[in-house]
């Protein structure tokens, strides 16, 4: 076997994204996907516009648009991963039941959670000083 050989049988990664926008394209439709795919994703993007109205009606500080902002992404992100992996999971074992699969879907749903009580938490810290004021 010589060069030309192993030249010719490496595959061409068709899947390879060549351009950032092209990137940023695939990004986009995988979100909007998820959206309309995902009905908690839907519940969350409805708790995050609560949020942000929230945060205009009682005039929050930049650094607690920071913390506000970094819970949105945690739980946006992780909700998409979820997503990701229930779907890589359901194809690899073409939705049959595994215990292994369970396991993946369990843990990627508990990401979920744990970034929805430190966005719950997060929410609570910079809120709850401005209700309080609100009833005193």
């Amino acid at each position: 076997m010589d060069l030309n050989d192993k030249e010719q049988k490496q595959p061409v990664n068709s899947w390879k994204n060549r351009h950032f926008f092209q990137s940023l394209r695939y990004a986009l439709v995988g979100l909007k996907t998820a959206y309309k795919e995902e009905r908690n994703l839907r519940f969350h993007v409805s708790a995050i516009t609560l949020v942000v109205i929230m945060g205009l009606i009682f005039n929050v500080t930049i650094s607690e648009w920071l913390w506000l902002f970094l819970s949105i992404f945690l739980v946006i992100s992780s909700e998409v991963w979820n997503s990701a992996i229930e779907n890589v999971v359901d194809l690899a074992t073409n939705y049959k039941r595994h215990p292994l699969a369970k396991k993946a879907k369990d843990m990627a749903a508990a990401a979920v959670l744990l970034a929805a009580i430190f966005s719950l938490i997060t929410a609570t810290l910079v809120f709850g000083p401005h209700i309080w004021q609100l009833f005193n």
